[in-house]
């Protein structure tokens, strides 16, 4: 919970809310895994998730934004390099854009992966368009280290720079 936000492990029970956010070309074009380019495959997604918080130790922790109950985005902790980098990430629906949802919500995860996994080091990468990205990592204290990656969204095939931040606590 934040001052504002609810957060709770994501599951299919989100399935048409994340898909309002998820398949959305315009929202989703400075992201690399997504649109999601149906229902079937937005199940499958949120059905990884789902099966990660049966797990007594989650490589990735996605939690769904709740603003007065109601499902405006997402937000995670990826621990798949182990568990000394833990990599945040979030997306929400575009109706929710511009209104600090991002940045609180990932505070409280970096706030969750400190206190349930010691974690200490955040990374976050973006594309070097992505201002409002960017914005949210400087307001997490994030401080930009690369920005000689590449990466490409899944509707396009042109090759966008990446930008690299990190935090260490």
């Amino acid at each position: 919970m934040t001052e504002r936000l609810a957060l709770t492990p994501i599951d299919t029970g989100f399935l048409d809310s994340t898909f309002a956010y998820a398949s959305d070309p315009e929202n989703t074009r400075l992201m690399m895994f997504m649109p999601l380019s149906d229902l079937d495959e937005t199940r499958k997604y949120l059905e990884y998730f789902e099966a990660e918080w049966q797990k007594p130790n989650p490589v990735y922790c996605e939690f769904a934004i709740l603003l007065d109950g109601v499902h405006i985005g997402e937000v995670g902790v990826d621990f798949l390099n182990g568990p000394d980098i833990a990599e945040l990430g979030w997306v929400l629906h575009p109706d929710h854009h511009g209104h600090g949802y991002a940045t609180e919500a990932a505070r409280a995860v970096i706030d969750y992966a400190v206190k349930r996994f010691k974690a200490n080091h955040f990374i976050a990468h973006c594309d070097a368009e992505n201002a409002a990205s960017q914005s949210v990592m400087h307001k997490l204290g994030m401080k930009l280290t690369d920005t000689t990656g590449t990466r490409k969204n899944r509707a396009s095939d042109e090759t966008r720079v990446e930008y690299t931040y990190e935090l260490n606590l």
